[in-house]
């Protein structure tokens, strides 16, 4: 993995991106990392100076890129969150989506922001959701409006 960018960036979201890569780095079966923000747009990103990825023996394009994992994150936050209202289950915590060939994750972090983990189907699920939930401990009272905004317009400038 490649370190992203973070020239220019505040101290707030140079940390998050260094807690970002640093869950990608040190948990076993985790491919990419990315949060995203109550309207769907991708804030942070394992991978942001690779929109596309291309897997060996696939052709290049979009599929497994950090954008995809953005808009799956969003959508499934967005299912989670209307079937909770339905079922008057409260707020959701996590969702994961086992596949035979990985795992989506996808926790609240804060004010309606996710994050969201892909990572292979033979990973520790308990490990995964453990430290998903140490970086929500110690993301979400950061992750703020203003940092929110500093982190969108860092990754449109990426792009």
């Amino acid at each position: 993995m490649t370190a992203p960018s973070t020239f220019g960036l505040s101290t707030e979201a140079r940390n998050l991106q260094w807690l970002l890569s640093n869950l990608v780095e040190e948990v076993p079966g985790v491919h990419s990392v990315t949060v995203v923000s109550s309207d769907g747009l991708m804030l942070l990103s394992s991978d942001p100076g690779h929109q596309t990825a291309r897997a060996p023996g696939k052709q290049d394009g979009p599929r497994g890129s950090s954008a995809d994992l953005a808009t799956i994150v969003s959508g499934i936050g967005s299912l989670t969150i209307g079937a909770a209202k339905l079922m008057e289950g409260g707020g959701v915590k996590q969702t994961m989506v086992a596949m035979q060939e990985g795992s989506v994750f996808v926790m609240s972090i804060s004010d309606g922001s996710l994050l969201g983990v892909h990572a292979t189907p033979d990973c520790d699920m308990s490990v995964v959701a453990y430290h998903m939930a140490l970086f929500v401990g110690r993301a979400g009272h950061v992750l703020t409006p203003e940092l929110r905004s500093e982190l969108r317009k860092s990754m449109e400038s990426a792009q």
